[in-house]
């Protein structure tokens, strides 16, 4: 939803969320930013909305300092200057070039699945060269412009960092072919609707989803500012299902169905491990809460450990810094917050029938 209101906009006045500011910026969409004050966001919508005007990508008015005539004044001034913040934006990290570069990536890993026109064994490997020449060359430039981005680099060394950084995530290509390899396996062999692999790779929209996560993750372990998040928030939006590139996700994933699926970014997630639709991983209010003056890059693990061979049924919430233990089951509509001992089966209580007769009783 979010998404499409601030596709119809012309303008848009928001909060500084992570994912907010991520949906603008792929959009390309001139903004307002009132960020939430430090002890309501833990300060990171102030430092979110700091580097986005600094970039030149947004206004900013503190919360504590809006009046009506604050407000008008600084929506007539991004009005008139919309097309300068569009051009701002487009010049830097931009929505397009990222789709572009998970579309490569999806023809690398799965060759002759999301080809352009159909190539035989005999020419492939030539593809697989071009594709590779022109996914090196675009996350090249995606890398130095979110280097200059975040003002961890200076335009004098971005370009060089940004190669280093492109071959190191070339050299991760096979691995992450291989992890995704095994997630088509695992929903393969848990969704008896399944007829072939090629319906996996096609349709599912959880492999699409896993492609973003997969690639996100490598680059969010090298620390390269918000070209992860702006790879998986583009699958959010087109699957529904919300991985933030920071949790840890082992072998044979699979989520079934998939909407409505939120993984935080402390996430630990076993092999062999089973999701349903509106399953939410996530953290309690307060959890790992950080002061407003604290480093931004620190991370405070939040979110729920899951072990190997776990199965969480639909709707389920499972929240803070908890443990469940391999080969755990957990049913639908479970709230967990709690650890749960290895092999635990959890349930909802069953329904009670208190209907009363002709009205006795009530």
């Amino acid at each position: 939803e979010m998404k499409d209101l601030f596709a119809a906009a012309d303008i848009v006045i928001s909060r500084a969320g992570a994912n907010a500011i991520c949906e603008l910026l792929a959009l390309r969409k001139p903004n307002l930013l009132i960020p939430l004050s430090a002890e309501a966001s833990r300060g990171d919508q102030i430092l979110n909305a700091a580097s986005f005007e600094k970039q030149g990508f947004s206004m900013v008015l503190p919360e504590e300092e809006i009046t009506k005539e604050k407000l008008l004044s600084k929506v007539r001034e991004l009005f008139e200057k919309k097309e300068e913040y569009k051009r701002t934006m487009s010049e830097s990290v931009t929505g397009d070039a990222v789709k572009t570069i998970v579309n490569l990536v999806k023809r690398l890993v799965f060759p002759g699945f999301f080809d352009l026109r159909h190539s035989d064994d005999d020419i492939r490997s030539y593809h697989i060269g071009v594709y590779l020449e022109q996914l090196h060359q675009l996350l090249c430039e995606q890398i130095q412009l979110a280097l200059l981005f975040d003002n961890t680099d200076c335009s004098a060394t971005a370009r060089r960092d940004a190669e280093q950084l492109t071959d190191r995530f070339i050299d991760t290509l096979p691995d992450i072919k291989r992890l995704l390899l095994t997630d088509v396996r695992a929903i393969c062999e848990k969704d008896q609707s399944v007829r072939n692999t090629s319906e996996v790779v096609f349709c599912y929209p959880v492999i699409q989803a896993m492609v973003h996560y997969r690639m996100a993750h490598v680059l969010h372990g090298m620390q390269i500012p918000i070209l992860p998040r702006i790879i998986t928030e583009q699958a959010h939006a087109n699957t529904g299902i919300d991985i933030h590139p920071g949790a840890q996700i082992g072998e044979y994933f699979a989520i079934d169905h998939g909407t409505g699926v939120v993984i935080g970014e402390t996430c630990i997630i076993g092999h062999h491990v089973t999701l349903y639709q509106g399953v939410t991983l996530g953290a309690t209010a307060g959890s790992g809460q950080r002061s407003p003056a604290a480093d931004k890059k620190e991370v405070v693990p939040r979110h729920p450990i899951l072990e190997d061979r776990v199965t969480i049924y639909s709707n389920s919430t499972i929240l803070g810094r908890i443990t469940i233990g391999h080969d755990t089951i957990v049913g639908g509509n479970v709230w967990v917050t709690h650890d749960l001992a290895p092999y635990s089966h959890i349930l909802q209580g069953k329904a009670q029938d208190v209907s009363f007769t002709g009205g006795l009783g009530i």
